[in-house]
């Protein structure tokens, strides 16, 4: 796994606020929280793939929303007691890049809402769209 300079080095310094520095975007400033484009959404740090664009769906949070992974593997999830609040983060399982936080207020068929950062991923489009 790299060390902070090594991500300082591949990521811009926003990017690593929210990726390494476990980090919140602004709501509704994000560059994914209104695309419908479809594809595969990466791990902006280590490329894995996290999130199909088939599962997205408007929370109205002004976060990227979806309602499962890719796959149960390539998420990490882990308690998340600051602010005053409990909740529990997602991390990207290959990289421990932080991705945001999931919920279980989503829709079914799983009930959840993985409340991504733009900044955490990054959109491989469909091919030919």
């Amino acid at each position: 796994m790299k060390d902070d300079e090594q991500w300082r080095d591949k990521l811009t310094d926003e990017e690593f606020q929210v990726c390494r520095g476990k980090g919140t975007e602004r709501a509704f400033t994000g560059e994914y929280w209104d695309c419908k484009e479809p594809g595969v959404y990466h791990c902006r740090c280590c490329g894995e793939p996290l999130f199909d664009s088939g599962t997205k769906y408007d929370s109205g949070s002004g976060w990227p929303s979806f309602y499962q992974p890719a796959s149960a593997d390539v998420i990490d999830e882990e308690r998340d007691t600051a602010h005053g609040m409990i909740r529990t983060e997602v991390m990207c399982a290959k990289c421990g890049c932080h991705l945001g936080h999931v919920f279980e207020d989503g829709p079914q068929p799983t009930g959840l809402r993985y409340c991504i950062n733009s900044l955490s991923i990054k959109l491989e489009p469909e091919a030919g769209s």
